[in-house]
């Protein structure tokens, strides 16, 4: 539905015209209005606009593994669900009783290290994403230039109660850079962070350590 690489797609079919948004799948216009609103909350270091062309996948993926989690734990039984989706994990509930879950988050300047242990005792949501250049190269963008985004950070893991935004935070954090992007961070509600940059140093938001352990 939302492939910017089938020519058969919704998202395809939507850029060429051939549909408009009332015609999709409903799914289209939830991820689009969710989109709108991330960049409006990201003054526009969040976009859904690629070289004149309209390509969600900067949310929709996050947006996939919160709707798939949902799904499952709404199974009659199931006590903890946990999905990843390349890298970014959704958890909910427990996997038994203390028993809480906990999420590696990767060190990108020490292939097979971890940066921190992100901890979901005590909430019954809570989602890790991280965005930055060890696993894919220079592949986030400048919403301003359109060239990927130039700053001194090599990852930024988010942490929040919904993946869907996780995602999104943490690729328009990495492309502020890690003084404009912490502050910004700082300033979201129920959101936690913590940024690597390329000469080593760990930034966090203030209340990061009540998430690890």
């Amino acid at each position: 539905m939302f492939s910017t690489y089938r020519e058969d797609s919704q998202i395809a079919r939507l850029q060429r015209g051939e549909l408009t948004v009332a015609e999709c799948d409903p799914e289209v216009a939830e991820v689009l209005e969710l989109a709108a609103e991330a960049e409006r909350l990201s003054d526009g270091w969040f976009s859904t606009s690629y070289q004149g062309r309209l390509d969600p996948t900067g949310i929709v993926k996050g947006w996939a593994v919160e709707r798939a989690a949902r799904r499952l734990s709404a199974v009659p039984g199931v006590c903890g669900v946990s999905v990843n989706g390349g890298g970014d994990v959704q958890l909910l509930g427990a996997p038994g009783a203390q028993r809480p879950w906990r999420v590696g988050v990767s060190d990108p300047l020490r292939p097979g290290g971890l940066a921190a242990v992100v901890s979901a005792a005590g909430v019954e949501e809570l989602s890790v994403a991280t965005s930055g250049t060890a696993e894919r190269g220079a592949h986030i963008l400048d919403p301003r230039t359109g060239h990927s985004a130039v700053t001194d950070l090599v990852a930024v893991t988010v942490v929040g109660p919904r993946l869907t935004w996780a995602d999104c935070w943490a690729t328009a954090a990495f492309a502020m850079g890690s003084r404009e992007g912490l502050a910004w961070l700082e300033s979201l509600p129920d959101v936690e962070a913590l940024l690597i940059t390329a000469g080593d140093e760990v930034r966090c938001t203030g209340g990061l350590a009540g998430r690890l352990g």
